[in-house]
């Protein structure tokens, strides 16, 4: 039987799937009901020093269904959800009781400041103090405050992003991941900048900047609030083709650059065989969020088991045996006109009865097979 077991950057899990930063973390009673269920980690809700600024609107979430009227499936979601509107104080507390609850878990700080040292020091020391064995930095919210020059609008900053990884890494005593903008032409430069600056691991990849829809009815774009709305962030299974390319080129450029350095793959994942395709581009780990808002938590369960099952279907043991192994089959399109054309030539020579190999000369052709390889 398969042993999903993994162990990132010193990190102990009983499987690789891991809440994402998100509603379903959102304070402590959903962790530890994460936790209760089987999760291998929980990243809570981002959190800051100053909650009073956060203040979230209803309705929040627009979706995107497909099928049949009465039996659509959703893949689509799209939130404009800000971080965690709870005090700081309180959340200090909450890691300290998860932590005491669930010593042997793994409880990960995902934290987002404003562009200013002592702030982002003071919540690393405050955190690490209360029991979190990690931290995610986020760099990666695409709506939420860009005024303040948070989330994505900093993750766009390779130079911003990699001073303020430096400055986590400096008092940081945990490993530190850094987590990715999808809202970018080429992720693997914030990626780089995070790896460079201290960071244990990146995660990839946060939602995708979107506009879910206009009612026809109304003629207002959804989600409205008071008549009116935002872009936001789209998640859902949907993106996961995207996020599979973009989790794809951090693993590449992790490889060659800082082997070692690990890789948290996020991207509409609802089943195990979605996170098998992560795991087999480079991902140490896989996080769930709007699957969690859709299927609950127990889709845990089903994660195991269909992750299971793929492995036993192909005999491999444990996690480390396939990650990364499809990343061999990436190229450039030059080389996959020369491979096809040299494909070609084969068979045409097959077909033509020419020998191509030195297996392929037999004693009763041989004289046949010598003609046909002469030069007219």
């Amino acid at each position: 039987m398969a042993d999903l077991s993994v162990t990132v950057d010193g990190l102990k899990m009983p499987n690789p799937f891991v809440i994402g930063s998100g509603p379903p973390g959102t304070n402590a009673n959903v962790i530890n009901k994460a936790f209760e269920e089987g999760w291998g980690a929980v990243i809570a809700k981002t959190v800051s020093l100053d909650a009073s600024k956060v203040i979230n609107v209803a309705p929040r979430y627009a979706r995107m269904r497909v099928g049949p009227k009465g039996s659509e499936t959703i893949v689509g979601w799209q939130n404009i959800e800000l971080i965690s509107d709870r005090p700081f104080d309180t959340w200090i507390e909450e890691f300290k009781q998860v932590k005491q609850k669930y010593p042997d878990r793994i409880l990960i700080a995902s934290i987002m400041e404003e562009y200013n040292k002592d702030s982002w020091c003071e919540i690393v020391e405050r955190c690490q103090d209360a029991g979190v064995d990690a931290f995610e930095l986020n760099f990666s919210c695409p709506h939420g405050l860009p005024e303040r020059k948070m989330g994505a609008a900093m993750g766009q900053d390779c130079e911003v992003l990699g001073t303020v990884c430096g400055w986590v890494n400096s008092v940081s005593k945990k490993p530190v991941w850094a987590k990715m903008t999808p809202n970018i032409t080429h992720i693997e430069e914030p990626a780089r900048a995070a790896l460079r600056n201290g960071c244990e691991g990146i995660a990839a990849i946060n939602t995708i900047l979107c506009v879910m829809g206009v009612d026809l009815k109304t003629l207002r774009p959804e989600p409205t609030v008071e008549g009116y709305t935002t872009p936001g962030g789209y998640s859902c299974k949907a993106v996961r083709p995207i996020a599979l390319r973009m989790v794809m080129e951090c693993a590449k450029m992790i490889k060659t650059e800082f082997p070692g350095r690990s890789l948290s793959a996020i991207g509409g994942v609802e089943t195990g065989e979605d996170a098998a395709q992560f795991i087999l581009l480079g991902g140490n780990t896989v996080q769930v969020c709007t699957g969690v808002m859709i299927h609950g938590y127990g889709l845990v369960k089903e994660l195991c088991r269909g992750l299971s099952a793929f492995m036993d279907s192909k005999g491999f043991k444990t996690i480390d045996e396939f990650r990364g192994h499809s990343l061999q089959y990436f190229t450039t399109h030059h080389d996959l006109v020369q491979r096809q054309a040299s494909a070609k030539a084969l068979e045409k020579a097959a077909a033509e009865g020419r020998v191509t190999k030195d297996t392929q000369w037999t004693g009763e052709k041989f004289v046949e097979q010598s003609n046909k390889l002469v030069a007219n």
